[in-house]
């Protein structure tokens, strides 16, 4: 794990920031995701500095500033056309309902800033200016030794805000590191906080964890810990193994835990997933056999045109990662959707009008049988499906009763 803890990589806009704050005589830090994410040698994907200096201050001395969350000490420089969100170094009293703290106090002590943050290696500051490193909770040795560990005690951290719980088992997942014991421990402990937060933050938690690569780890530490009941009991007995080896694919990995549950579009909707997402996957749970081994390439077009073609290669990744798929399968299925073949009543050679003027005929339930006919017609032999062999086959024939 080489770090990138240098200067060379923070953009020259808030290295401005910084040297700004620090002219103006404060203290201004780097601080949370970004120093973490550098110690691990990845690119920050955004810089958040951490300062003593109060909002009015930070007004002062930049020319353009955002108000961005004034009553939580945040505001936005706007500098070289980069935003860059600055926040008063600040401690939080009591949380008075598991998800917010009931009043934010403002500090000039970096150590009581970095006190009040949920994991150690999210605890860490650092002055790239004058390469001064604060880590008063080991978060350096945690991230050596690839372990989630809460700043002081966990289970009052859990309390203060219960969404820490996913996020400490989406850190582990996401990361591939371990929960310190005592970590682990406290999560069954606080549930009852962790049944306060809103379904859209546990989704967000939740879709990061689910398309991870070690998802199955942090799938059985999601129901080790209990945190999977409260949120998705419908998973308990999921295969978790083939999720973390399924494409990552929200669809996919969504659909294997919720095979055989008789309403998967509606447990989407309260995990608050997309509905087109929702009804991707609703679908291939509720239409997930397969074919059997022997079967005719008639029998795999009539099973595509029941699927619903365009699904057929995510359903063929599931199977394929529950090993339940037969031999062969995608590729005889990949060379019949090769040819486009006539799989739905739209991609016929007579539309309902010519279908009317072949059997002299006006709108009636007739023409809704013949067009069924003629599908099962091309579904059997594709090449039938030309105006004339379609014409033909609707000559001498007689609808259903």
């Amino acid at each position: 794990m080489k770090s990138l803890l240098t200067k060379e990589i923070v953009p020259p806009a808030v290295l401005e920031v910084v040297s700004g704050l620090q002219a103006g005589g404060f203290r201004a830090f780097l601080v949370g995701g970004c120093v973490r994410d550098m110690l691990r040698g990845q690119p920050p994907k955004d810089f958040d500095v951490a300062s003593s200096a109060r909002v009015e201050d930070v007004q002062k001395l930049f020319k353009k500033v955002i108000p961005t969350g004034v009553e939580h000490g945040t505001v936005t420089v706007v500098l070289r056309g980069q935003h860059v969100e600055v926040t008063t170094f600040r401690a939080e009293a009591d949380y008075v309902d598991g998800r917010r703290p009931s009043k934010v106090v403002f500090h000039e002590d970096i150590e009581a800033d970095l006190g009040r943050r949920d994991f150690t290696m999210n605890a860490i500051a650092w002055n790239p200016a004058t390469g001064e490193l604060v880590d008063p909770f080991g978060g350096q040795a945690d991230l050596a030794a690839r372990t989630v560990r809460c700043v002081r005690d966990a289970i009052e951290r859990f309390s203060e805000d219960g969404l820490r719980p996913l996020r400490a088992v989406r850190f582990a997942t996401v990361l591939d590191f371990t929960l310190e014991p005592a970590t682990e421990a406290a999560i069954p402990r606080t549930l009852a906080i962790f049944r306060k937060v809103a379904a859209e933050r546990v989704h967000q938690e939740f879709t990061k964890l689910l398309l991870a690569p070690k998802a199955t780890m942090g799938l059985r530490l999601l129901a080790s810990s209990g945190l999977l009941a409260q949120f998705m009991p419908e998973a308990a007995a999921a295969e978790f193994d083939a999720v973390g080896v399924a494409p990552k694919d929200e669809v996919i990995r969504m659909a294997l835990l919720l095979l055989g549950q008789p309403q998967p579009r509606e447990v989407m909707i309260r995990l608050k997933f997309p509905n087109r997402t929702a009804e991707d996957t609703a679908a291939l749970v509720l239409r997930s056999d397969l074919p059997p081994p022997e079967a005719t390439d008639a029998q795999l077009r009539r099973w595509l045109a029941k699927l619903d073609a365009a699904r057929a290669p995510q359903l063929l990744s599931l199977h394929e990662a529950r090993l339940t798929a037969p031999i062969g399968l995608r590729g005889r299925v990949e060379a019949i959707l090769a040819t486009n073949p006539p799989l739905t009543t739209r991609q016929l050679a007579l539309d309902g009008k010519a279908i009317m003027a072949a059997l002299g005929t006006g709108p009636s339930p007739a023409i809704g049988h013949a067009t069924r006919h003629l599908l099962e017609l091309v579904l059997d032999d594709p090449s039938l499906n030309t105006t004339e062999a379609l014409q033909a086959a609707l000559k001498g024939w007689i609808p259903p009763p």
